[in-house]
């Protein structure tokens, strides 16, 4: 006796035999999908698109030299200069391409607005450095959108290592951000050891979802460092002292414990 099949596989054969050139269609479909992806996931270049100026063309960074000698003299000691292209992969690569072409500003003289101003328009920036535009639209960032500071208020692109501190401009790394938060400078009778690291250990520079830009929300950011184990039942010790009450009052520098975190004159736990 031959066996049958089940009903149900032969309506599902009876389907594929005359679906069959439509399914096709489908999975050739699905592979070229396949491959589009597959190309997106490994393919890691960015297009940048130069700034352009209206009925300027390029004419070269030894032009620009000519009239900022200045600039000129150190640029080859900044991080930037690294990206210069040499030959003729040179064409319209150098100062214009932050600047945009010079044409304009070179006929009239150096006229103002007749190149693009970093300074004033971090797009020209955002065009190498484009992760950090996200970073500057988050609900609490240094104010380089609205316009009243800019990259090379931090940055210097001309000169040295485009972080101000450290390169060939020998300043302690926090000096960058004391220049604008006096209040946190020292020296402090206690200091807090996490500046020895840096202000950015806490802070995210660019912007941040917490308060201050914090690098962490709350306890979390002061417990990447100061670690916390439960050495008995309902105890959590931070240190030698015992944290179990007072965890749930707020974060560490405002349940009242720790509010001088970035240095006391008086408290060794930077409590005043």
């Amino acid at each position: 006796m031959i066996p049958t099949r089940p009903p149900f596989l032969e309506s599902a054969r009876r389907f594929l035999q005359h679906h069959a050139r439509q399914l096709g269609v489908i999975a050739a479909a699905g592979w070229v999908a396949a491959i589009a992806v597959s190309c997106a996931s490994t393919v890691t270049r960015t297009v940048v698109m130069p700034p352009s100026i209206s009925g300027a063309s390029y004419v070269g960074t030894e032009s620009c030299a000519q009239c900022h000698e200045q600039i000129n003299k150190h640029f080859g000691s900044s991080a930037h200069a690294t990206l210069i292209a040499r030959g003729p992969n040179a064409v319209n690569v150098g100062c214009e391409s932050c600047h945009g072409p010079a044409s304009v500003h070179v006929e009239s003289g150096g006229a103002a607005k007749t190149v693009v101003n970093p300074q004033r328009n971090p797009e020209s920036c955002f065009e190498c450095h484009a992760n950090l535009r996200g970073q500057f639209a988050l609900v609490n960032s240094h104010p380089v959108m609205d316009g009243r500071m800019g990259c090379g208020t931090c940055h210097d692109p001309h000169r040295g290592g485009a972080h101000k501190a450290g390169g060939t401009q020998l300043l302690a790394e926090n000096d960058n951000c004391l220049q604008c938060h006096p209040a946190q400078r020292g020296p402090h009778v206690f200091e807090h050891e996490a500046l020895r690291e840096g202000c950015v250990t806490c802070h995210h520079p660019h912007g941040s979802v917490n308060q201050r830009m914090l690098s962490e929300r709350g306890a979390i950011l002061c417990l990447k460092c100061h670690f916390q184990q439960q050495s008995a039942p309902g105890r959590i010790a931070i240190g030698t002292i015992d944290h179990s009450t007072f965890l749930s009052r707020g974060t560490c520098w405002s349940a009242g414990c720790h509010e001088a975190v970035h240095g006391s004159q008086v408290s060794s736990s930077l409590r005043f």
